[in-house]
């Protein structure tokens, strides 16, 4: 909402701007959602209802650009997607190959889950599931880490103890490792899921 006028805000906003925060990567949750709601009632289409038409189109297009920076915001996978995104940067350029130190894993992980897809007969394939489910554990492990990486590297840049050069490739290749590692859960878990019975 503008300041002067009390009208919607740009669409152009960056998505911190949007919710009225300082370009930083450690974003508090309660106090994201505490300003989304806020905002969001403020700049509510209801609001100018009896506004102009340009102005109504303004309060559609504050909204949707409210809910985007808050979606994107709250989780930070998309936000440090959104993070390379502002420093003109992709997470898919030069991003083909597994990373290096999940490679192993992958590999092993996918060629069991291929086993299981092509055993016939689900429950003598058991023993299979069950090293599988170990497997979770190890991937899950993992992504934690991956995590705990993700929120170190946020701390340094908000922090400045690195040039944005450095920080750059650390960002890349620790969203890269996440995006694996969710992608692998999920296989793990749509393999894992009891068949459904028709009748």
């Amino acid at each position: 909402m503008c300041a002067r006028c009390g009208g919607p805000l740009a669409p152009e906003l960056d998505l911190f701007a949007a919710l009225g925060l300082a370009r930083r990567l450690v974003v508090e949750p309660t106090e994201l959602e505490r300003r989304y709601h806020d905002l969001g009632r403020r700049i509510h289409p209801d609001r100018f209802a009896s506004s102009s038409a340009a102005v109504k189109e303004a309060s559609l297009q504050g909204t949707a650009l409210l809910t985007r920076a808050y979606r994107v915001l709250r989780d930070p996978m998309s936000r440090g997607l959104y993070w390379l995104e502002l420093h003109g940067e992709k997470l898919a350029d030069n991003n083909k190959q597994v990373p290096a130190e999940l490679a192993a894993l992958v590999f092993e992980v996918q060629e069991q889950l291929a086993e299981l897809r092509e055993a016939q007969d689900r429950s003598a394939s058991e023993p299979l599931a069950e090293a599988i489910r170990a497997w979770r554990a190890e991937v899950q492990a993992a992504m934690e880490q991956a995590r705990e990486e993700l929120g170190a590297n946020f701390a340094s840049w908000d922090e400045g103890r690195a040039e944005a050069a450095n920080l750059l490739p650390n960002l890349k290749a620790t969203l890269a490792k996440i995006a694996y590692l969710r992608t692998l859960l999920r296989d793990i878990d749509r393999e894992l899921e009891p068949p459904v019975l028709s009748g």
